[in-house]
Formats: structure tokens, C-alpha cells, sequence
């Protein structure tokens, strides 16, 4: 039975993968979208109050992906994404990387889209790096990418796109090696989504296009065209009302880019991924309730991910997938989408069985986060539906209701809070009961696994700022070359 269930899904994976001696116009162009602190109660599928019409028709078209998990800061993710290793076996599990340190993922992880190109793909990425650039040999262009237009760190001003640190600002804008320094005053979702049209209505339709686009959007600062705002004319709380403007303005920028896709004629073949890189962040009104925390916590509100997948390729389509997938995944599902396979001993797993037919996740466990730098030791893992968090959670914690919501829980405390907790996540998934106390063996069972892993652990590259980033040394931008 298990032999017949294997040849029928490699008969209806032929119908859109590459294999041996076929034609690369087989292959699906694939659109890899990501947003940027969005939280589990900002999109219309979870929160209607959220005007999200063309992520709401793809998510309901394709799979919604209801446990799909990522890191929960910006650079961890994207190691993930791009390397397909947990972030605590590359080095990059402590915070982000800030501008002027000199930190990047090591050469010798070899990124995605090294991977895809190898398959015949035409690569392009268009916005957030973040995975260092201190070195040449660490940007887009150097890592896989054709093409690349976007900004090396986060937090750029979406109109002047000027990343400040201490006393240290420049540009932060650039267009494969070169700054772009005439775009002030544009607003940054509007360039990427151009840019990604622009790319669609060049590329050769006969060739296979891995189109990369994490969006800005809706990382700080809270800026938004007066358009956007205004669709939340009834939203009281002013920096809420900025916040889903810019929600709102990613969907707009996502249905230009598919509207291109359409145009072009390579809508039918494409296989769109969609997730954020972590949970929204509280104190910039992103919402993750009924979800515990946000951004830079190990709650699930920090590492529980609005996802979906879109494509005529899916063979199980309009449903809401529970099945266990972590931001590693994407590295070896993509390859697989691709016609390749993925190196042995990653630590992603290929879910595009997963995705395409609903089969059962090949992953069963995973790590939330190891760190090796904070003051006390700090370890959170996910075996089936226990978790086990250890140390430092994160802060804030607490449920925290959008503004507009009467009669819900008043948010918790901002200080830091450090413990140990047990969950069990199907049973309660805004982990409000603590089972550590009342669960000796399984605790003792969690916390031996969560060993286990720290023994794999790769130092955290942290190192000190080094004054010659300074943009003054570089024409006024972050550049690369003094590392």
C-alpha cells in the first residue's frame, strides 16, 4: 500500500517538478514572500478587522499553514531561510546583526539560492538581507542572487532610507554593489514591489525564476502613505492605525507583484511561500493575541507564524494545515519544488508532501532558540505537542488584545522574567498553564533532550562594533569592505 501511495506522489509531482532530461520550463517559478514582523492577529484570515484581500484570497485558495514556526528576532529567521541550519548551529541565534559589527553567516553555509542556481534557476532577491555585509563576499550578489535591490540591515526610514545607530547614519538602499541615492521620498514598498514587477516582465518564460522578497513591511518605524492610514479611519490608537495601514500596504504591493506574474503569463506554474520572520512586535502595535508575547520572545506569539502556500500545483487546496513546520524547512521544501535535494545532516526537512497533499509533517521536534550570550542560560524546544522553555522567555510577556478590543485581559509586565516552564501546546496553545511542577518526568525527559541539543551548539557571533562601518567612510551609505 505504502509503495502505491509513494508512485502516485511521484506521478503528481512529475507534473510540475523537474526531473532527469526534462525541459527547465518544467520546473514552477517560485515567489518566496516575507514579512516583517507581522503578528498572528494582523491578517484577515485570523483578525477580519484587518484589510488583507489579496493574502486572504491566496491563503484561502492555497493552504493556510497553522503551525509554522520561525525565530523570533529578524537575522535568525533568515539564517534559517537561507541555510536551512538552525540558527544555534551557524552562530547566529544572539539578537540581529547591528550594521556596524562585523558579523555574517560564515561562508561556508551555502545559501538557497547557490542551490536553485545549480538547477537552472534565474535567482533575484528585492529587500531585507540582513544576514551581514561587512565583506563583499557576504552580500546578495556574492551568496546566489542574480540581482539584488534592498537594504543590508532593518529599521531604514521607508522614505529617506537612512539607517542611523548611535552617532553613525547613512543609506541604506542599494541596487546590486551600487547605493541608490535618488529614491527620497519614495516609500520602500512601493520600489520593491516595482522592482519585483520589473523582474517578473524581463524574466524568460521558458527558464524557471526563484524570485526572493522580504518586504520591509511592518517593521518600524511606523510609516505609511496617508491612504493606507485612512482604511482605518475608525482605529483610535494612532500607531495601530499606522500599523495595519502598512499591513494593508504589503497586501497592495503583493497583488501588483502577482498581478505582474499573471500578466507574464507564469502565474499557473508558480508555487508562492508566504510567512513573517517572527511575531509582530508589541511595542511598535504589532498584535499576536490570543497568542502569548511577540517579537524577541520565545512565547508563541514570538515564534508562531502567520504562513500559507499558493499554487495550482497543490494538490489539497482551501483548508487550514496543523501539521509542524519550522522556518528550516524552507531550505530543502524549495529544493524539492526545484527538482533538487537538499545536503544530508541539515537540520530542515522537506515538507512538500506536507504541502502539496496534506501528508503528515516528517517533523516532530524542533529548537525555538539556544543562546550562549545572554546572562543566564536560555534553551527552548518543541518535542511533539510539549515545550519546554528554559531561562530567559523573552520579554513582553503577557496576552495583549488589539486597542480596539474591550473586555479582554490587560497586557502583563514588561520586566524580564526568567523560569522554567512546561506546556502542552495542543491542549493549551496561549500557554497560560504551566505544567512544570506538576510533570516531573516529562520535564526531566524535555530538558534532557534540550541538553542534547546544546551540545551542538556553534558560538554566537557578537562581536564589537567596529568604527570604520561608519557611513562617512563609505560616500554616506552602509557599504561593504572594511572586514
Amino acid at each position: 500500500m505504502n509503495q502505491i501511495k509513494l508512485l502516485q506522489n511521484v506521478l503528481l509531482l512529475s507534473l510540475f517538478l523537474a526531473v532527469p532530461g526534462s525541459n527547465d520550463a518544467a520546473k514552477p517559478h517560485i515567489v518566496f514572500i516575507v514579512a516583517d514582523d507581522l503578528g498572528w492577529n494582523d491578517v484577515g484570515w485570523h483578525n477580519p478587522d484587518v484589510k488583507t484581500p489579496v493574502l486572504d484570497q491566496l491563503a484561502h485558495e492555497g493552504v493556510i499553514l497553522n503551525q509554522s514556526y520561525v525565530n523570533y528576532v529578524c537575522t535568525p529567521s533568515r539564517t534559517s531561510f537561507m541555510t536551512g541550519y538552525f540558527p544555534y548551529h551557524v552562530g547566529s541565534q544572539h539578537l540581529v546583526f547591528r550594521p556596524d559589527q562585523p558579523s555574517a553567516i560564515p561562508s561556508n553555509f551555502t545559501f538557497l539560492p547557490e542551490k536553485l542556481k545549480e538547477l537552472g534557476y534565474a535567482t533575484h532577491m528585492v529587500g531585507k538581507w540582513h544576514l551581514g555585509f561587512c565583506n563583499w563576499k557576504f552580500t546578495p550578489t556574492y551568496r546566489g542572487f542574480d540581482s539584488y535591490y534592498g537594504y543590508y540591515s532593518g529599521a531604514e526610514d521607508y522614505y529617506t532610507h537612512y539607517r542611523s545607530i548611535g552617532s553613525e547614519g547613512g543609506i541604506d538602499l542599494h541596487e546590486n554593489k551600487d547605493a541608490v541615492t535618488n529614491q527620497n521620498g519614495t516609500y520602500s514598498t512601493y520600489l520593491f514591489a516595482q522592482r519585483a514587477a520589473d523582474i517578473v516582465n524581463q524574466h524568460d518564460p521558458n527558464s524557471p525564476l526563484f524570485l526572493y522578497l522580504p518586504f520591509q513591511n511592518v517593521h518600524a518605524p511606523l510609516q505609511v502613505p496617508k491612504r493606507f492610514e485612512d482604511m482605518y479611519a475608525n482605529v483610535e490608537d494612532e500607531n495601530r492605525r499606522k500599523y495595519l495601514g502598512m499591513v494593508s500596504a504589503l497586501d497592495e504591493a503583493v497583488g501588483n507583484v502577482t498581478m505582474a506574474m499573471q500578466k507574464r503569463g507564469l502565474w499557473d506554474n508558480t508555487l508562492v511561500i508566504f510567512t513573517t520572520d517572527n511575531g509582530g512586535m508589541i511595542i511598535r502595535s504589532g498584535n499576536n493575541y490570543p497568542l502569548r508575547g511577540g517579537k524577541t520572545t520565545l512565547w508563541e506569539g514570538g515564534t508562531r507564524g502567520v504562513a500559507f502556500a499558493h499554487g495550482k500545483m497543490l494538490q489539497k487546496t482551501g483548508y487550514t494545515n496543523d501539521e509542524m513546520i519550522h522556518a528550516v524547512d524552507w531550505f530543502p521544501t524549495i529544493l524539492a519544488a526545484a527538482g533538487g535535494t537538499a545536503d544530508p545532516g541539515m537540520d530542515g526537512l522537506s515538507q512538500l508532501d506536507t504541502i502539496i497533499s496534506g501528508h503528515p509533517s516528517p517533523r516532530t521536534e524542533f529548537v525555538y532558540n539556544i543562546d550562549d550570550i545572554l546572562p543566564t542560560v536560555q534553551g527552548a524546544i518543541r518535542v511533539g505537542d510539549y515545550k519546554l522553555i528554559e531561562g530567559f522567555a523573552g520579554i513582553p510577556d503577557g496576552w495583549y488584545p488589539p486597542p480596539n478590543m474591550t473586555g479582554s485581559p490587560e497586557p502583563n509586565s514588561m520586566n524580564p522574567i526568567i523560569g522554567t516552564w512546561l506546556f502542552n501546546l495542543k491542549d493549551d496553545p496561549t500557554e497560560h498553564h504551566n505544567l512544570a511542577d506538576t510533570m516531573p518526568d516529562k520535564l526531566k525527559e524535555m530538558q534532557a533532550k534540550l541538553e542534547d541539543y546544546r551540545k551542538t551548539l556553534a558560538p554566537a557571533i557578537h562581536p564589537k562594533a567596529d568604527p570604520k562601518s561608519d557611513p562617512k567612510n563609505w560616500g554616506g551609505a552602509w557599504s561593504p569592505g572594511w572586514c
